[in-house]
């Protein structure tokens, strides 16, 4: 069975899930109404079944693109070579989870978690629903003893994020674990190296990019845009990966000074948002997240002391996208060595699955979970609070009383739902807008 942590475009799902009324196990032929006497009690705790070298039992929330896309895909993959099985999926919408199990050979489909979590007893469960159904889901998972693989962005805040870390096992799991593939893969794991081992010299100077194009189609399905069920703009649903990348690369941050704007798109959420941020080391990063930019790219770039890296793609990476540009007087053996990224594993759900299947069996926690998965959430929280607020923010100040610690736009006037728009904000969309 493989268990290396290294072997080997995201839309979040628009299909979701969620309690359904009707207690519903689909198979691919039939929709049957069955009994609920097996059912068991939905948030009762469960302890995780020791793996001991068998199949680990997975299942898939949510059955829309990322899904099929990209979850599917990367567990398929480990199940052709005995590592995991695929017992189930959920999706509310019951022809959708009808078709996915039919097309992906998965033997049970149902429109309601809890009994499927009560029924087929996942170790491993993967999430795949829109943002605001992230907390529910996984608490759900974690309290039936599930070890949970779960979409960005995790949740829509960190109180969010503290609820579903409460939940975890204390020893040796279940944990849940955030899809920050990025950060997974031969150019990534190489970089990080360098980096930490400081070959290249101290980090100084970093750039963070996600530029990107949305247009108003995109827009039109109805929970994006919208605090309450996106969580945020670009910052939150697409720069994530690349600032999760970035503090994977650096390390902690320690402040941020942002700004934030809604120049084009009808939305409650920014459409663009730029930002200053110090890293505990004393590097200094500008990064820039945006849905306006028709020349899309993926970018960071740092300089260290002795050499420039740089990443330059769009979706996903491989060590053909990574460049490592020397100083002048830099030893041609140094050199080399910075530039040997060795066997190419490009970045992808499967990479990041691997890794986390090997924790599963080992008992570990794995990466881009607990304090790992949520230093990047807590970086957009600050940017946010600082773009809204006109004020540095420092790691580690938002915290419970802090209304950004329960929702994204602390209540800011102009980007409250709740509240209205100054006369300024109004201004600078409509001049935007014309």
């Amino acid at each position: 069975m493989r268990t290396a942590r290294d072997a080997t475009t995201s839309k979040t799902t628009e299909h979701t899930e969620h309690e359904h009324t009707e207690h519903e196990s689909i198979e691919h032929e039939d929709i049957a109404h069955e009994s609920t006497e097996h059912r068991g009690a939905p948030h009762e705790r469960r302890s995780a079944v020791p793996l001991d070298g068998r199949r680990i039992r997975a299942a898939v929330i949510g059955t829309g693109a990322i899904a099929s896309g990209s979850h599917l895909p990367a567990l398929a993959a480990l199940a052709a070579e005995g590592e995991v099985e695929i017992v189930a999926a959920v999706d509310i919408d019951a022809a959708a989870v009808k078709r996915f199990c039919a097309d992906g050979g998965v033997p049970h489909g149902y429109t309601d978690l809890d009994r499927m979590l009560a029924e087929q007893r996942p170790d491993l469960v993967s999430i795949c629903t829109p943002p605001t159904l992230h907390r529910e889901q996984t608490v759900a998972a974690l309290r039936a003893g599930a070890w949970v693989w779960c979409e960005k962005p995790p949740v829509p805040t960190l109180a969010d994020f503290d609820a579903v870390e409460a939940q975890e096992g204390t020893d040796g799991g279940p944990y849940a674990s955030i899809v920050f593939q990025h950060r997974f893969g031969s150019g990534a794991r190489h970089v990080r190296r360098l980096i930490a081992d400081r070959a290249m010299g101290r980090p100084l100077v970093a750039h963070c990019q996600t530029t990107w194009y949305r247009d108003a189609a995109y827009y039109a399905v109805p929970w994006r845009g919208k605090w309450e069920t996106e969580g945020g703009g670009p910052a939150m649903g697409h720069g994530i990966h690349q600032m999760d990348l970035l503090l994977d690369l650096l390390g902690p941050w320690s402040e941020v000074r942002a700004m934030a704007g809604r120049l084009v798109h009808d939305v409650q959420t920014e459409d663009v948002s730029t930002a200053l941020v110090r890293f505990e080391s004393g590097a200094l990063a500008t990064v820039v997240n945006s849905v306006l930019s028709p020349d899309e790219v993926s970018r960071i770039r740092i300089d260290c002391e002795r050499a420039t890296v740089e990443l330059t793609h769009l979706y996903g990476h491989s060590n053909d996208n990574w460049r490592i540009t020397p100083a002048p007087d830099a030893p041609a053996e140094d050199v080399a060595a910075w530039q040997d990224f060795g066997a190419d594993v490009p970045s992808s759900h499967l990479a990041q699955l691997c890794d986390l299947v090997a924790s599963m069996r080992a008992g570990e926690r794995p990466r881009s979970s607990g304090a790992d998965g949520r230093t990047s959430l807590e970086l957009i929280t600050a940017l946010y609070k600082s773009a809204f607020t006109d004020a540095t923010v420092r790691a580690g100040e938002i915290g419970p009383g802090d209304p950004y610690y329960t929702a994204l736009h602390g209540g800011a006037p102009g980007w409250d739902p709740a509240t209205p728009a100054t006369p300024a904000a109004h201004a600078t969309h409509e001049e935007a807008s014309a």
